[in-house]
């Protein structure tokens, strides 16, 4: 891919919404890796569906990302 090509992409990529992004760069990454190992994909869907069983019966807490951010630019600057 030439470079006009590439830096098309990349913006109108760029101008996407953060959602829309993610998503974008998740099947980029996948479209590089390795070729899947369904245990793998298994091992996520129960830990998925563990998380959500214990959000559905109030076993933890739920804080927005912005907090986590936060919590997580801190526990940078600790180290």
């Amino acid at each position: 891919m030439t470079a006009g090509p590439l830096q098309r992409v990349r913006s109108e990529a760029l101008a996407l919404c953060e959602a829309e992004r993610a998503e974008l760069a998740h099947d980029l990454i996948q479209s590089l890796d390795a070729p899947r190992d369904n245990g793998v994909e298994d091992a996520w869907e129960r830990e998925i569906s563990r998380r959500i069983g214990e959000i559905d019966a109030g076993q933890t807490e739920l804080f927005e990302r912005t907090e986590f951010r936060e919590r997580i630019h801190a526990k940078l600057e600790r180290q």
